[in-house]
């Protein structure tokens, strides 16, 4: 059902594209602004900032226009994100969803979202805004279509929200909630069903497992080995459907662990392996009662390395039908999201708007999502990005 896709060739110039992108935007100076401020994006050597951008692409008045395009102006970001999207899947059909956090350090504590704390993956204190964004998935490439901001209670107190302009629709949320509505909100534009990978430790994992399989789309999530899960695996004696925390069920089931082999990074002949325990599960009955869940059998997988030490990631998914290969490429998919990340994302400024605003913030995020699309499928034959109307 999910075979591998493959980005084709795709010489689509930055006005076709901006066409395409900025088709809801009512006025043509939007549009050009737009182009320009994507322009400045791929062309701009270190920092994307707006002075930056404005230098190269017209001076001082420039950088007025294009401050109140990304900070002031009126048009709206999802109708571009949408776009954006649709096109993603026109020329990189792809094969997994793939949500992912991004930590974006700060100097000071005036930007949107701003705060400091904790950040498990990076091991220390940052002052640092967090977000989410749903990426497109291939094995060659991957593109951010979606973008949510994280925003915690703190940042509703009635001074801070007016300063960020922080719309009446906006609402605190921890970062599993961010993670669910992002891609709550790209399911909306009725993108093709393809499995959704995602971090959910910490989350609330039925809620999120109801959500996903309510919008009829497969699911991968990762889950803490705190998770309490009932065995319905009949490979594994002695268990009734008491629910059970997941590192109990793996401990027990170090006998069905096996190894496999899966295709590495880009699909090529490089293969990686480890030994994988694969376990049938189901959620506790009293958290399907409580997301309105109906009976559904799990997949909990044990993934870890060849030497037979406990599992070093536990995730849950519905693909209880497909093999474990398969499985594990689709882990393989967040790898892809964060070398294209670094590799692109990174590269177009994704992380360096400096403003203060929310608004100002999901426009930068979306041009720049736009641009990083358009570095990774190129625009011509000979590598130059094509700027010619």
């Amino acid at each position: 059902m999910f075979e591998p896709s493959y980005a084709p060739p795709c010489n689509v110039s930055l006005p076709e594209l901006c066409s395409l992108l900025f088709a809801s935007l009512p006025r043509s100076d939007q549009r050009r602004k737009g182009m320009e401020y994507i322009r400045g994006l791929l062309e701009v050597p270190g920092r994307k900032s707006i002075r930056n951008i404005a230098a190269l692409v017209g001076g001082q008045a420039t950088e007025q226009s294009l401050h109140h395009f990304i900070s002031d102006s009126s048009w709206e970001w999802g109708p571009v994100r949408r776009a954006l999207a649709r096109y993603v899947v026109s020329v990189a059909p792809p094969q997994a969803w793939v949500v992912r956090p991004m930590v974006i350090p700060k100097a000071g504590r005036h930007s949107v979202g701003v705060e400091r704390r904790f950040f498990p993956e990076h091991g220390q204190m940052l002052n640092a805004q967090q977000a989410v964004g749903v990426w497109a998935v291939t094995e060659e490439m991957s593109a951010p279509v979606n973008w949510r901001l994280q925003l915690s209670p703190v940042w509703f107190a009635e001074e801070r929200r007016r300063r960020a302009s922080i719309p009446d629709n906006a609402s605190a949320e921890t970062l599993g909630e961010c993670a669910l509505r992002a891609y709550l909100e790209a399911a909306a534009w009725q993108l093709p069903s393809r499995p959704v990978v995602m971090d959910a430790r910490g989350g609330d994992v039925a809620s999120t497992v109801s959500a996903i399989l309510g919008r009829g789309m497969p699911m991968m999530l990762r889950v803490d080995d705190s998770l309490r899960l009932s065995v319905v695996d009949p490979a594994l004696k002695g268990f009734d459907t008491t629910p059970r925390p997941v590192r109990q069920i793996m401990s027990a089931s170090r006998g069905l662990q096996r190894p496999v082999v899966w295709p590495g990074d880009g699909g090529g002949t490089v293969r990686r392996s480890g030994l994988v325990t694969a376990v049938r599960v189901a959620l506790p009955a009293a958290s399907r009662r409580q997301t309105g869940t109906g009976p559904c059998e799990l997949l909990l997988l044990g993934v870890g390395n060849n030497d037979r030490r406990r599992p070093r990631e536990v995730w849950l998914t519905d693909l209880t039908s497909v093999p474990p290969a398969f499985l594990m490429r689709l882990r393989g998919m967040v790898r892809r999201v964060d070398q294209d990340f670094v590799r692109g994302a990174d590269r177009v400024g994704i992380r360096d708007f400096a403003g203060r605003s929310y608004r100002g913030w999901h426009r930068h995020v979306t041009l720049a999502s736009a641009a990083h699309l358009l570095a990774a499928l190129g625009d011509t034959d000979d590598g130059e990005l094509d700027y010619a109307s």
